[in-house]
């Protein structure tokens, strides 16, 4: 039994894996950690990537990459379920392809989590790869220092607030309590992933790791952002930020997320609100001139209208689980309030 494994899932990425999967190897090669390459059905030459980076890490005498193969592209929360189902255990870490770690990467996450027994979810400083090649340290978007929520529903980071993204300056380098962890970089102990149900299938990609770790928060369970371990990002290789079919995934599943975790007052009084907010987020777009993501905005507000029925289930055995209803690591503020009306960005 492994303490840990590092699990990427891959669709389509051969570039990123030759990119990025040596410094996996490189960095993680401890005999108590394991990485697995989990290919969702790509149909470039993605597996034979991993086969001829794994060559080269064992001329270095660097422990390979498992693999595991599915025949189809299962998306980002079934592919992860298939994959964690498959390994044996301690803690698993859930990790993007166009990923890259650093030196020492793995340890202090570990650590913290063996000290902490009440901590079921961790996640590092996450940084932005594309900035860095500009010789920049900028929070990368998806994670950034720690996941964050507000009442209505709109997630935040320390170090982004929406599209405003901070300079890395050490102001964020403590230790913190966090309400999610990114899923470019989550790790998590297995018996609570499996515990608490997993990532949701039904969302296939986007807000699934929010609505896992909101799962978690209801259950007494803590998440934390430890800084001392730090990666970078590139962030959008699967799908570029702006991409209409992104814009669908983020608002129905926030809404999903929503409705399925909830209290009763707290659900009817953020989707209340939400109408308002979605559509006027959706007429920003038609002004600007952004036809696609205001379609794909209104079409999101009518796909959850009509998957609600399908969700009741989950809903129900939430709240039965649920032991924290007012939950501190929810923000009473409103982030959309602060950032558009009073312009506050950090």
């Amino acid at each position: 039994m492994a303490t840990c494994s590092v699990i990427i899932l891959n669709w389509n990425g051969a570039a990123m894996l030759r990119k990025f999967l040596p410094s996996v190897l490189k960095y993680t090669n401890d005999s108590d950690y394991e990485v697995i390459v989990a290919d969702n059905g790509s149909t470039d030459n993605s597996i034979d990537a991993v086969q001829e980076i794994n060559t080269s890490a064992l001329t270095k005498g660097i422990a390979p990459a498992r693999i595991f193969p599915f025949e189809t592209n299962l998306g980002f929360a079934a592919g992860y379920n298939q994959a964690i189902s498959q390994v044996d255990s301690e803690y698993v870490v859930l990790l993007n392809s166009d990923v890259e770690v650093t030196p020492n990467w793995l340890e202090p996450i570990i650590s913290y989590m063996d000290r902490h027994p009440e901590v079921a979810a961790c996640q590092p400083k996450i940084l932005s790869w594309k900035a860095k090649e500009e010789g920049k340290q900028l929070f990368e978007h998806a994670g950034a220092a720690g996941g964050h929520i507000d009442y209505l529903g709109y997630p935040y980071c320390r170090g982004r607030i929406m599209d405003y993204i901070e300079e890395d300056k050490g102001q964020y380098n403590t230790i913190d309590t966090c309400f999610w962890a990114s899923g470019a970089c989550m790790c998590i102990r297995a018996e609570v992933y499996e515990e608490v149900g997993g990532l949701d299938e039904a969302f296939f990609a986007h807000m699934e790791e929010i609505d896992l770790c909101w799962r978690l928060n209801a259950r007494s369970w803590w998440v934390a952002c430890i800084p001392q371990s730090k990666v970078y990002h590139v962030g959008g290789a699967s799908l570029n930020y702006g991409n209409p079919r992104k814009t669908f995934l983020n608002f129905r599943n926030n809404l999903l997320m929503i409705y399925k975790n909830a209290s009763t007052k707290h659900m009817w009084f953020a989707l209340s609100i939400r109408v308002c907010l979605d559509y006027l987020a959706a007429l920003n777009d038609l002004l600007h001139g952004r036809f696609a993501n205001a379609w794909a905005i209104v079409r999101a507000r009518f796909a959850f209208l009509f998957s609600i029925h399908k969700f009741y289930a989950k809903r129900k055995e939430n709240l039965q689980h649920t032991t924290v209803t007012d939950m501190l690591t929810i923000s009473r503020r409103s982030i959309i309030w602060d950032y558009f009306v009073k312009h506050k960005t950090k």
